[in-house]
């Protein structure tokens, strides 16, 4: 349980500023258990507050999102970010929400969103084998002799000195296949088929980690509750 200043909480979650809290107390009904508050100063435990009838957001944020094709995974460069994809509150949280790795433009597929430093850095460490799963759409067939360079590990992509570890491959039809890697290298996956002489036409990342998109649609996104 964490009990703080009022409008410490919807400065934190992204509500509104400290000095803005007054005038959001005005406009929205923030309540205190079944008693309205108007005191930003007012000490209030998290759980207990609403805002016009839904529950405060919670104190860390980690969101599952089926990415679509042509949204940038960052806060800084053009093009249409992912985060304008989510609530504008929580593009003010702090600390900050970013997503854990990232995906090309034209990928789609699960991406986590967090606040959760711990988190991030527990599935973007190389020492923990995250198992990433891609569906990877082929310019050309896939040879045998591709699929045992892929599995078998010990390849060098250009530009890196260490081998890459074994990957999992589950040939779909001749030209698509499942893709399971546990590094989280640049353009892993569009190199990887590149130095066995093919090009990835179509990029899907099924799951990272334990989280798949079950029951969501592209653009759509979920809150994780996690352990």
């Amino acid at each position: 349980m964490e009990i703080k200043r009022l409008d410490g909480f919807l400065s934190k979650l992204g509500y509104c500023s400290r000095g803005d809290a007054r005038k959001f107390l005005k406009i929205h009904e923030v309540k205190d258990g079944e008693i309205r508050i108007f005191d930003p100063s007012k000490k209030v435990l998290h759980s207990s507050i609403t805002i016009d009838n839904e529950t405060l957001d919670p104190l860390s944020l980690t969101i599952l999102m089926y990415k679509p094709k042509d949204v940038v995974c960052s806060h800084d460069d053009s093009g249409k970010l992912i985060y304008s994809l989510l609530p504008p509150r929580w593009q003010n949280r702090n600390p900050k929400i970013s997503t854990i790795g990232r995906l090309d433009k034209d990928t789609t597929g699960a991406i986590l969103i967090s606040d959760d430093g711990e988190l991030n850095h527990h599935l973007t460490s190389p020492k923990k084998d995250i198992p990433k799963v891609y569906k990877v759409t082929l310019a050309h067939p896939i040879s045998d002799d591709a699929i045992e360079i892929l599995t078998k590990g010990g390849l060098i992509l250009n530009g890196d000195g260490k081998p890459l570890l074994p990957a999992k491959l589950i040939k779909i039809d001749e030209t698509t296949i499942l893709l399971e890697i546990v590094e989280g290298r640049y353009h892993q996956v569009k190199r990887m088929l590149g130095a066995v002489k093919n090009r990835v036409v179509q990029l899907h990342r099924e799951s990272f980690g334990e989280f798949g998109l079950d029951g969501l649609q592209i653009g759509e996104y979920k809150i994780l509750t996690l352990k």
